[in-house]
């Protein structure tokens, strides 16, 4: 087998191959990554991770590749401009109509690969109501989600945020992906404690109005982010998803 891509087939080759096809639709955002990093850092990174681990697992199954969403769910981000958003009510609605268009075309094993924190929830929302409305499965998740126990095992947690805004870790992958969009100048800030690795989340979300610009715009510390390690996240998170997706889609 070999991953194809969506935008490449016509549609009598995407006809032939949805039944039994997993579809992937990776979804990014372009928004502010504080003074050192591309707005497309979130768009990049997650269609690079897609097209990786479609690779892997295509030795496996079936699998297809959508183009990437460019655009999430960022208001949170405008007080800084360099940021394109839709609102929390759009966002979900381009999400379900771009997956139902899948559904449409035939095919029955949906996964949204998400690269954004703030289209976290609402990928979920429409996955679970497509799901709802038709006979087929959905299912949407981070990267660093899928791949959070193969990240501990790498250490991807020790001193930094896991996985933060544009700190250590997005600038290491964004280092190790596309250096020529990366400033040489990156912010620096005292090392930060270790990302708890059980991963537990929050008894409640608290929201505090101003937060994003009370850090700048971005966490922990970018000025010490390394292509290698970039390099070895990019790595372990495409095996991890990779697997994710087989496991997914044999269950």
């Amino acid at each position: 087998m070999k991953m194809k891509l969506f935008a490449e087939l016509n549609r009598e080759q995407i006809r032939a191959v949805a039944p039994d096809s997993l579809v992937v639709l990776p979804i990014g955002a372009t928004e502010q990554h504080g003074p050192h990093l591309a707005t497309g850092m979130d768009y990049f990174t997650v269609e690079s991770l897609a097209r990786d681990a479609a690779v892997i697992a295509s030795a496996q199954i079936p699998i297809l590749v959508t183009p990437t969403l460019p655009f999430g769910s960022s208001h949170h981000h405008f007080v800084f401009g360099g940021t394109m958003s839709l609102s929390t009510e759009t966002y979900y609605k381009v999400l379900y109509e771009l997956v139902e268009s899948l559904v449409t075309d035939g095919f029955t094993r949906i996964f949204l690969l998400n690269g954004h924190g703030g289209n976290h929830e609402l990928a979920q929302l429409a996955a679970r109501d497509i799901a709802l409305k038709h006979p087929v499965r959905a299912a949407a998740g981070s990267y660093w989600n899928v791949a959070w126990n193969a990240l501990i095992g790498a250490d991807a947690h020790r001193g930094r945020g896991l996985p933060g805004h544009a700190g250590d870790f997005e600038t290491s992958i964004m280092l190790s992906l596309r250096p020529d969009l990366v400033a040489a100048d990156r912010p620096h800030r005292d090392r930060s404690a270790d990302t708890d690795p059980s991963g537990a989340q929050a008894p409640f979300r608290d929201e505090r109005h101003g937060w994003w610009k009370g850090i700048g715009g971005f966490t922990d510390s970018p000025a010490q982010a390394e292509a290698e390690r970039g390099s070895l996240y990019r790595e372990v998170i495409a095996k991890a998803v990779a697997e994710a997706w087989v496991n997914y889609y044999n269950s």
